[in-house]
């Protein structure tokens, strides 16, 4: 008689003693921690989602219901769109949102393809300097964006790019920590598929069409997202290189709201909701792209 024979019934009782004992499906907790569970996703929720439904709540109160009630009343009494309807009266809000979507599109366009073809690069090849090439991109990671402001402004300045929409755009073409995750993907590419492939007479451009992209797409799509996100929010760099109202972005040009309309919080709040729509539709319709970008970056990693 086999071992695997005489192993069979005393693995089998094991398991009907761990499943009497319930300490071998470690996927099914207690009523105590089921309790705990979800009391901290409850609370997280309120943190995160709270302030949000707080504002479009605001948004949605007409000018008799009173906003700082306690506890606050999320359902407005009397919904109206005419705190909308004054924002856009007050401010070019298409044109505004039009500005941002040029510097926005034009940013995850820019880093798609340059940290691609960057990390590609850093991970897959060889060539003298790339050690030199990964610490400093590393090094600016460890400089917070204030640090490079007017050295990027001056630079802005000298090429004639000053208050336009180019200036804006120009310092977000590409980011190192893009290029780093790329590259990161780009690693976990077998060295082998690639030595093969350059034996077989395979160009650098077909080498990334054919083997890096099936590979890196979910962390390319990751990029994308995080560089739209970061242009359409941007704030403090557009604030410095435009001055001419009429070129303003979004943000920009909603915080003229909050300096001039500060005692309506009503305007502020739907000034707010109009910056974030555009944003909740993008994630709403590329959220399966992102998690899986993520969930392929873990298991490679």
């Amino acid at each position: 008689m086999s071992t695997a024979t005489i192993d069979a019934p005393v693995t089998r009782t094991k398991e009907r003693i761990y499943r009497k004992r319930g300490s071998g499906d470690f996927s099914k907790p207690s009523l105590g921690g089921l309790i705990g569970r979800y009391a901290l996703l409850l609370a997280m929720l309120a943190i995160v989602v709270g302030p949000f439904l707080w504002q479009l709540s605001t948004s949605l109160k007409s000018a008799d219901e009173n906003i700082y009630s306690f506890p606050p009343n999320l359902i407005p009494q009397d919904p109206t769109l005419v705190n909308y309807q004054k924002v856009t009266d007050i401010v070019p809000v298409y044109t505004y949102a039009w500005h941002s979507l040029l510097v926005s599109m034009g940013t995850v366009i820019s880093n798609v393809v340059l940290s691609t073809f960057a990390g590609y690069a850093l991970g897959c090849m060889r060539f003298k300097g790339k050690i030199i090439a990964m610490a400093i991109l590393l090094s600016t990671l460890l400089l917070p964006g204030e640090v490079t402001v007017t050295s990027n402004f001056l630079t802005i300045r000298m090429l004639g790019l000053a208050d336009t929409l180019w200036g804006v755009f120009l310092p977000g073409a590409v980011s190192a920590m893009n290029v780093l995750l790329i590259a990161t993907a780009c690693r976990m590419i077998p060295q082998d598929v690639l030595d093969a492939a350059t034996v077989d007479g395979a160009t650098t451009w077909q080498r990334i069409r054919h083997i890096a992209w099936p590979n890196i797409r979910g962390m390319v799509a990751v990029v994308a997202i995080f560089a739209f996100i970061g242009a359409w929010d941007d704030f403090l760099w557009p604030l410095i290189v435009l001055t001419d109202p009429s070129k303003y972005t979004l943000t920009v040009g909603m915080a003229y709201l909050n300096g001039n309309f500060a005692v309506d919080p009503r305007l502020i709040a739907a000034g707010t909701m109009i910056a974030l729509i555009p944003i909740i539709v993008m994630f709403s319709f590329t959220q399966r792209f992102f998690f899986k970008g993520v969930q392929e970056g873990a298991l490679k990693g």
